[in-house]
């Protein structure tokens, strides 16, 4: 077991390994003295492990409400997050009864910021299953759900109590959820300081050591976090790929999976970056051939205006002026604000 200490909020941990979900009432219990809890997931993760977890919760004799909605980004909305408030206040939870979230980014999200207001904020603990949500969404306090107009426009930076990453359960996920994870994961090998994660990727399956680079990528995210908790200056890094990517989400209509609009959005800033003549043409070359050997998009499925438009509506821009991340070298990135209307000349 891999274990990273955040120093960010109330400072937490994140354990990363094999079986964990077996160990959870005990690892609860070093966080919270509550022996009632709501455990949050979706219908798809719920039908893999919901019951198991709660049976092994109500043994240890916590009293276990659950809240399980119908997997998909679709969900991440305010009538789900307000039945899940419903939920919580008709289960009598107190401002010490933790939230469990058990699922990937979308479960992270909505119960992570309906811990962070129910009763103005009580404990969170992320239970990640997919290797995206271990890798990122579920370190560092972003919770949010969307609006009709724009992804993750409500929200709240709350972090966790805890963080429980059982490596065991990426076994379970589709091919597709792997490699939406495995995006996330490249983005991490151009934001380390060099080529280190960049060459283990290169060299051997994320799938064949699991724990160790899961770890690798949250010891990064941790060193982002703590630097900028509140996301207004160096966490911005953390966003390679994303300005183009989400753009890519909001155009197909969530249809297109949050990994594969990243992995397209960071070759498109690779490529406007070389033309720009600030990455050099190898780099990209090797940054793009990686992410086709992960079997990940590279190729934008939509105009530069099209995505210009809804790049224009990002929570983090200004009225006629966005920060965009920039690639320089591998393992290196910079933050570039520019003007908005000249987003387009940025990525190719």
């Amino acid at each position: 077991m891999i274990s990273v200490q955040v120093n960010a909020g109330k400072g937490y941990r994140v354990l990363i390994g094999a079986g964990l979900l077996k160990e959870l009432p005990a690892k609860l219990s070093e966080v919270t003295g509550s022996k009632h809890v709501m455990l949050v997931s979706d219908d798809n993760v719920w039908g893999l492990y919901g019951e198991s977890v709660k049976n092994r919760l109500c043994e240890a004799g916590y009293q276990t409400e659950t809240f399980v909605f119908a997997h998909g980004e679709a969900s991440k909305n305010l009538s789900i997050y307000g039945s899940l408030l419903e939920t919580m206040c008709d289960a009598h939870l107190t401002r010490e009864d933790p939230v469990l979230a058990l699922g990937g980014g979308v479960v992270g999200d909505l119960a992570g910021f309906a811990a962070a207001t129910y009763q103005r904020g009580v404990p969170l603990v992320q239970l990640p299953t997919s290797l995206l949500a271990a890798v990122d969404s579920s370190v560092g306090g972003k919770t949010a759900v969307d609006l009709p107009n724009g992804k993750n426009q409500v929200g709240a930076f709350y972090q966790p109590s805890l963080v429980v990453c059982d490596t065991d359960t990426f076994r379970t996920l589709p091919d597709a959820e792997y490699r939406n994870g495995c995006a996330e994961i490249i983005k991490y090998a151009m934001l380390d300081g060099g080529e280190e994660l960049f060459g283990l990727l290169s060299e051997k399956p994320v799938k064949d050591r699991y724990e160790q680079i899961v770890g690798h990528c949250v010891a990064i995210k941790r060193d982002f976090v703590e630097a900028d908790e509140f996301d207004r200056g160096l966490r911005m890094l953390l966003n390679f790929g994303h300005t183009v990517g989400h753009g890519i989400e909001a155009c197909s209509g969530y249809a297109i999976p949050h990994g594969q609009a990243v992995a397209m959005g960071m070759a498109a800033i690779a490529r406007g970056a070389v033309k720009k003549g600030c990455f050099a043409a190898d780099s990209a070359q090797k940054l793009i051939r990686l992410i086709k050997d992960y079997g990940l998009p590279t190729e934008l499925p939509y105009t530069k205006d099209e995505l210009a438009a809804k790049a224009a509506s990002d929570k983090k821009n200004t009225t006629d002026a966005m920060r965009i991340i920039v690639p320089e070298q591998i393992g290196t990135c910079r933050i570039q604000k520019i003007e908005t209307a000249d987003f387009p000349e940025w990525f190719e």
